[in-house]
């Protein structure tokens, strides 16, 4: 037994380290799509439904910034529809093409940090497998998997409460603390969060077309996963090829604000890759 258990030793060992050099490579694995450390000129932007009044030709801002304090030289992405003062831009798209696409039947994982300058606002996020000239024409619609941060009321009166969101077959829908069984509080202003979400690119025959999302910030101090099974908007299923951001600042009659989203670090990696990029 001694013989056979020494054996095993070299083995067993060789194993163990397998595993955890496939665990810190998993880092590496990250593509960058953008850190916002340089310019925006691979990024297109366009105002599809521009109703100001009077009229703006360019009303949306997309800008980089940088951080506030002497010992901060990030930099970081600011998107709202329009400055303080102007309402009746429906669409502010802003979208960059992905370093790879994603084919039909495979998996990847997105990350990207998020923090809400100000409400009230109506952000979303996520990824199209349309072209620009489908994108600009079809606006939300040019969604697949999406995420959204608003605090505005629907049209049947019910009045989001500024949560992240994800998209279901019926609506939106707030992420989730499964371990309080609630859903989740309202996204903290002026705070970062990182954000996995993991997106199943089959066929809806195949189970695919959805997407789970992990969270660590605000309540969840750690990684947590924070909602099942979201849906694509859309299921055309296509390969994704852009990263795209919208917002609106609401009708000329009833406008929901102009409150800025801020984003930081995008990146994508094949299958399921839960470790931070940075």
């Amino acid at each position: 037994m001694c013989i056979r258990h020494t054996l095993l030793l070299p083995v067993l060992a060789s194993l163990v380290a397998c595993n955890q050099n496939h665990h810190n490579a998993s880092s590496s694995q990250w593509l960058l799509i953008d850190n916002f450390e340089n310019n925006l000129s691979d990024w297109q932007k366009a105002d599809t439904d521009n109703q100001t009044k009077p009229h703006q030709p360019n009303p949306q801002i997309t800008i980089i910034e940088q951080g506030q304090s002497s010992d901060d030289a990030n930099h970081y992405l600011l998107k709202k529809p329009a400055a303080e003062g102007v309402i009746g831009n429906r669409k502010a798209l802003t979208y960059k093409k992905l370093p790879k696409p994603v084919p039909v039947g495979e998996t990847y994982t997105f990350y990207t940090r998020i923090n809400v300058a100000a409400f009230p606002n109506n952000h979303a996020f996520g990824l199209s497998n349309l072209q620009p000239d489908e994108i600009n024409k079809y606006g939300y619609d040019a969604f697949e998997p999406t995420l959204r941060v608003t605090d505005k009321a629907e049209s049947n009166g019910h009045i989001n409460d500024g949560a992240l969101m994800v998209k279901t077959d019926t609506g939106y829908s707030n992420i989730q603390n499964y371990k309080t069984a609630q859903s989740a509080q309202p996204l903290n202003t002026n705070t970062w969060y990182n954000v996995w979400y993991v997106v199943n690119n089959a066929s809806v025959k195949m189970q695919g077309q959805q997407y789970n999302v992990y969270v660590q910030g605000g309540e969840f101090k750690t990684q947590t996963l924070v909602y099942k099974n979201a849906k694509f908007r859309m299921k055309r299923e296509l390969p994704l090829i852009y990263f795209l951001a919208n917002c609106n600042t609401g009708p000329l009659k009833k406008p929901y604000g102009n409150g800025g989203l801020k984003y930081d670090d995008l990146y994508m990696s094949r299958g399921i890759n839960l470790s931070s990029p940075l």
